[in-house]
This record gives C-alpha cells, structure tokens and sequence, in this order.
C-alpha cells in the first residue's frame, strides 16, 4: 500500500474510533424529545446567537469529524457535533432539520502520538464552536448571520457568547456548498440520522 494510502486508512480508522468513543459518550446525555425546543434561550432579539450552555449534557451525540493533517498521518482537527433534543427522531422520520433544530460542532485542536494500537490523534483543547439553528421564514431578516433557512455562528473558545461571524454569506455558507443538497449539512457524517 502506498504512503498516502497508509495515511488515509490510518485516518478513517482513527475517525471510526473516535466515533465510537464519542458515541458511547455522547449517550449518556441523550435526553427524550420534550416538545418544543428552547431556542430562543441561544438567540436575541435581533437574531445574534451564543453557544447553549448545557448542550453537552442536554443535546443529543450526532457525529465526530476528523481533519487530517497537512504531512503524514497526523490529525489536525477534531469536530464532534451535537443535535437538540429531538432532531435526530424528527429528521429520521421526515428527512429533514425540524424548525428549531440546534446543532453544535466543537473544534478541537489534535494531539498526535504513538500508543500500542499506532499513530493516534486525540482532542487536545477547544479552539471554537460553530453554532446553526434551523428556522423556517425568515424570522431575523435584517440580520446577516441568517439565511437559506438557518442562524449561522462562529464563536472562539474563550467568548461562548459573542460570535465572530458578521455575514453567513462570507463567513459560513463557503464551507457548506457541497451539502447544500442536504440543507447545508453534512448529513453523511452523522450515523444517528440513517433509518
């Protein structure tokens, strides 16, 4: 097997365990849908969103993201995402983000090292968070960080509560293009989603 074949095997098997710990995780804090989700506890009055406080005991697990390295077999990045309670059982059921879903990504810069399994990469320390909520309309017209049917943040590690987006169009939407199918999700990475 190649160099770069090495590599990319040695990710997606990393990627694998990483989900499958996060998972694991991630199922404690699973919680029962309890009707209607409060978002407006994560956006103001004019639309500005922030980071849910509780979301790691509140939300429910939905995936984990590995961002591979520049050279070798290092990790980058690690992103681990969290859906509110209920969008996972809304979305299986119609195939789409229900109105209010939340769904956070944690960005985590990677440690890399040898243990007795190989070349592992692990979460090191936060870095930022990356905040959507589904809203069906267009509830905050006037404000940039909405549209094609989301609220789209950035937020740095040390400010949950102050995003550093000032247009989805620019800061957001680039990223989500080749989801742009799915709602601007990456549904494919999510195995809770899948009937």
């Amino acid at each position: 097997m190649s160099t770069m074949g090495n590599r990319v095997a040695r990710i997606v098997t990393l990627a694998g365990l990483v989900a499958i710990a996060a998972a694991a995780y991630g199922q404690m804090g699973t919680i029962a849908s309890s009707g209607e989700r409060k978002v407006e506890a994560i956006v103001d009055a004019t639309g500005n969103l922030r980071v849910p406080d509780a979301y790691r005991t509140d939300y429910q697990f939905l995936g984990t993201w590995a961002v591979a390295g520049e050279q070798g077999p290092d990790l980058k990045e690690l992103h681990v995402v969290y859906a509110s309670p209920g969008t996972i059982d809304a979305y299986r059921e119609s195939g789409r983000f229900p109105d209010g879903a939340v769904l956070v990504k944690e960005v985590f810069q990677a440690a890399n090292g040898q243990l007795t399994t190989g070349t592992v990469g692990h979460a090191e320390n936060l870095k930022s968070w990356f905040v959507m909520i589904k809203r069906d309309g267009s509830p905050y017209a006037g404000s940039k960080l909405w549209g094609d049917g989301w609220g789209w943040s950035w937020f740095d590690a040390d400010n949950p509560s102050r995003t550093t987006s000032t247009n989805y169009k620019t800061d957001c939407l680039g990223c989500h293009v080749p989801a742009r199918g799915s709602d601007w999700v990456y549904v494919d990475g999510y195995p809770p989603l899948k009937r």
